[in-house]
């Protein structure tokens, strides 16, 4: 019996260092390959809503804008643009300074607005003291309001792109906001 023991034996020994030639084997072709680097980002809405029917109350979008990192390099001069439809009843609000704002004013956790104020369509913005997003980490633009009335039936979507220095073409948002909306009284008169 310690005969065929020692057969078993030998024959587990066996195996373990061929086990480990080829652990061992792979262990040194990982190591050995060569990940390209990559500039990936994306960048998706979060959002919760207050919707009246009522024509003489405001509706509300409340929303948060959130760039991701998911490549394996940094990404550097990060900044937003969201896009609500021309001629549509939304009206956006945010936290954000313009560039002429005091210094004081202008915390390294605020977002600066780098277009013409005076556009109510387009929202440019840039993090103020945050030049660099580095891999799997996440910026966020929080906390944005999106009102509309309901005097007239409403359509349209709230878009979202994204931009940095090595994607200079921008990356649009996952899941744009999408708001429709038929009025009461046009109901009314279409019956």
């Amino acid at each position: 019996m310690t005969t065929r023991f020692g057969h078993v034996e030998e024959k587990i020994n066996e195996l373990k260092k061929q086990t480990d030639f080829y652990v061992h084997e792979i262990k040194k072709t990982v190591e050995e390959l060569i990940i390209p680097d990559s500039v990936n980002i994306i960048s998706y809405f979060t959002s919760s809503f207050n919707i009246s029917y009522n024509p003489d109350e405001e509706s509300l979008c409340l929303g948060s804008y959130h760039i991701r990192n998911i490549g394996n390099q940094p990404i550097t001069n990060p900044y937003l643009c969201i896009k609500l439809p021309e001629d549509s009843p939304f009206s956006f609000s945010g936290r954000y300074v313009y560039e002429h704002f005091a210094p004081k004013l202008k915390g390294n956790s605020s977002w600066e607005r780098i277009n013409d104020q005076s556009s109510k369509e387009e929202f440019w913005l840039r993090p103020i003291g945050k030049t660099t997003l580095e891999p799997n980490e996440t910026l966020s633009f929080p906390n944005f309001q999106i009102k509309w009335g309901h005097s007239f039936s409403y359509s349209g979507s709230i878009m979202g792109f994204t931009y940095c220095d090595q994607l200079k073409e921008g990356v649009v948002v996952l899941n744009p906001i999408n708001l429709n909306g038929i009025s009461h009284t046009q109901e009314d008169e279409n019956e």
